[in-house]
């Protein structure tokens, strides 16, 4: 495993974290709570000392599980926990929701479930502009001086959001999606992360899936399953496009370095300035492709032949912008 450093954060974070959007269940078809356990147990035993989570992962299930699992692992001081606020999401529906209010309820409501009493990240999931900045970042750091969080850091923020928070508190982590099919960060996220010295940790580094070499246009997904409706990657045409370019980019990976297409692509990733990729897992064995992605890089002439066949493979290519909860309230799908 490699290992880098985090402002805020005094141990070295693993390169690869353990994403856990999918074991809470909600919109990836039910949770399985012990092969999630299994998971998290397999991915601290292999080197990943960063495990990021968030409330709203099956309405608090996730962090439940995370909290199990650490508990379990008993050494909490090896491991950095990463975990979010900001959207409030109830039986009547939800919204973004920053204020300094909330954000110290959620807190007290995460450290519950975790089963501790400090959070290392502790991170804005979504900008809610209705919430001036300022006050979310002020409530911040009165939660870091009384030891209940380490370091701050937000999720999918624009380069202008992230210097108006940067008023009022120091950012460590920018969360944005990106991977080889998502790439819309790196034109302006990632530059303003390095000039600024703010980590990066990718979400999605496998594009929900799709970079992990295991679907075939025979994958059916449930109703309850992002992928089933609401993630336009997976819907017929667009789903196709990106299989073919898998599978090519399947066959470079396995001439070029003798790798699978999942290790490409999380390579890919780190390649680019990435501090840490997210690699969402259900089940013990999806991690055990993970050591084949250290030790080796990209080279430039093979990064040109990715973007090419990129370009020529998917004909309509989309960001995730189907994950944005609206900035006012919206209904809970569940």
């Amino acid at each position: 495993m490699e290992y880098v450093s985090i402002p805020g954060i005094d141990m070295k974070a693993s390169r690869i974290g353990l994403g856990t959007w999918a074991i809470g269940g909600f919109w990836w078809g039910g949770p399985d709570d012990d092969n999630a356990l299994r998971t998290i147990q397999a991915a601290l035993d292999s080197g990943i000392n960063f495990i990021d989570t968030a409330p709203v992962y099956g309405i608090g299930h996730s962090e439940e599980l995370v909290g199990q699992a650490v508990a379990a692992y008993g050494k909490r001081d090896k491991v950095i926990i990463a975990t979010k606020f900001g959207l409030n999401v109830n039986a009547e529906g939800g919204r973004r929701d920053s204020r300094p209010e909330f954000i110290r309820e959620e807190l007290e409501n995460s450290l519950k479930r975790l089963q501790m009493d400090y959070i290392d990240l502790y991170q804005v999931h979504w900008p809610d502009t209705l919430t001036p900045f300022e006050e979310t970042a002020a409530a911040l750091v009165d939660l870091q001086k009384e030891g209940k969080i380490r370091a701050i850091g937000v999720s999918n923020f624009s380069t202008k959001q992230m210097d108006g928070f940067r008023a009022g508190a120091m950012i460590s982590t920018l969360q944005p999606p990106y991977n080889i099919f998502e790439q819309e960060a790196g034109v302006e996220l990632l530059p303003y992360a390095e000039a600024n010295n703010i980590a990066v940790l990718a979400y999605g580094s496998l594009c929900r899936g799709l970079l992990s070499g295991r679907m075939t246009p025979n994958t059916v997904f449930g109703a309850d399953d992002l992928r089933g409706g609401a993630d336009p990657n997976f819907q017929a045409g667009r789903f196709e496009q990106y299989l073919e370019a898998v599978a090519e980019l399947d066959k470079l990976a396995k001439a070029k370095f003798g790798k699978t297409v999942m290790q490409l692509a999380i390579r890919w990733v780190l390649d680019e300035g990435v501090e840490v990729a997210l690699v969402g897992a259900r089940r013990p064995e999806q991690l055990e492709p993970l050591p084949g992605v250290m030790g080796w890089s990209i080279d430039a002439e093979t990064k040109r032949e990715i973007a090419s066949i990129v370009s020529a493979k998917i004909k309509d290519p989309c960001q995730p912008d189907f994950m944005a909860p609206p900035e006012q309230p919206w209904k809970n799908p569940a």
